[in-house]
């Protein structure tokens, strides 16, 4: 497995020879990157606080991710 720095010293070489249209791709993630806000606003913090306590309250009453994915794929056909 590669370390960063092996990383990094083989995406500097790739770039150094990629086309436009890699280049842009490559841009586009550092780009969405940058404008990503890893912060929670106080309200969501509020929203998964509660959640996290009736789970903790209840920790049977959910269900399984397998039945959620059927319920959708019974609901939407698929």
């Amino acid at each position: 497995m590669e370390n960063t720095i092996d990383l990094k010293k083989r995406i500097h070489e790739f770039i150094d020879h990629a086309d436009e249209r890699i280049l842009r791709i490559i841009n586009a993630i550092i780009t969405t990157e940058e404008n990503t806000d890893e912060e929670l606003t106080p309200e969501h913090k509020i929203i998964l606080d509660k959640r996290i306590e009736n789970h903790k309250e209840n920790p049977t009453s959910g269900k399984s991710w397998d039945d959620v994915k059927n319920s959708l794929k019974n609901k939407y056909e698929l």
